[in-house]
């Protein structure tokens, strides 16, 4: 008998906790959890959440070349144009939505402040 996997959460490495927690919250994604090391001021981890939806964020030890790091986040909504224009108000730079085949009801991309690339698609 094998047993199932409930659930997956990613683990990004960034170069600053504070500033992706501040970017990941206007996608409204909440903070569940940190870690400040003692004599620092600020988290070097943190987990966030919306919904059904984690990521967790680590300081990276190194430069983040997300171009290297060949991975994209999918976060799905019920209103691809209603969140399209929401953070399109809130001033975070997204592209054009789009209707590839796989996704005919549309979804956009645009990225974090670390350049990792993230897609709003429906569910």
């Amino acid at each position: 008998m094998t047993i199932a996997i409930r659930k997956l959460t990613a683990l990004a490495y960034v170069q600053n906790v504070p500033i992706s927690i501040a970017f990941y919250e206007r996608l409204g994604f909440k903070v569940s959890n940190t870690f400040t090391p003692p004599h620092t001021n600020e988290p070097v981890w943190a987990w966030l959440d919306s919904d059904g939806a984690s990521l967790m964020v680590s300081l990276a030890s190194g430069p983040v070349d997300a171009g290297q790091q060949a991975i994209l986040f999918y976060l799905y909504v019920d209103d691809v144009e209603a969140k399209h224009a929401e953070l399109t108000a809130a001033g975070i730079a997204v592209g054009p939505i789009n209707s590839p085949f796989y996704n005919p009801r549309g979804e956009f991309r645009f990225e974090d402040p670390d350049g990792y690339v993230l897609w709003i698609a429906h569910t």
